[in-house]
């Protein structure tokens, strides 16, 4: 069987099953895992799930969901070099915000080689006091 990707004008496929795909399934919890590995054709890619962490303010959540991130990642394999996509959510999103994480994600990130990155406002996330999650994507060789 293949997968097509579509990228604009360009088609790739990819023979999925035929290679044998298989997961991994790291930190499970109530009704999700916290990280999924699928691995193909010599490449692992990550899905991580969400990441929060405690603190008073957007600054020390940020922080906080990094550490988290970041010890996901290394229970499946990778770290942050190897992080390709992130989504954030921020809640209450005020364009303010965005200066307190890029700063943050700078200090932890780096500033070159950075990750795809959608930031997203939302009203709420699943404990009211927290401010701020984050899901990553990470790819490494299998090799």
């Amino acid at each position: 069987m293949k997968l097509y990707l579509f990228f604009g004008s360009l088609i790739f496929s990819l023979t999925v099953f035929g290679q044998g795909l298989q997961r991994n399934y790291i930190n499970p919890g109530p009704g999700y895992s916290q990280v999924v590995v699928t691995e193909v054709n010599g490449v692992k890619t990550m899905h991580v799930a969400g990441q929060v962490g405690e603190g008073k303010n957007l600054e020390e959540q940020l922080r906080a969901a990094f550490a988290n991130l970041e010890k996901q990642l290394k229970d499946a394999g990778a770290s942050f070099s190897d992080i390709v996509k992130m989504t954030t959510y921020i809640v209450k999103y005020k364009e303010s915000d965005l200066d307190t994480f890029r700063r943050v994600r700078g200090e932890i990130l780096g500033t070159v080689n950075m990750p795809a990155n959608t930031l997203v406002g939302v009203y709420s996330l699943y404990k009211d006091h927290y401010l701020v999650e984050l899901e990553a994507i990470a790819m490494i060789s299998s090799d």
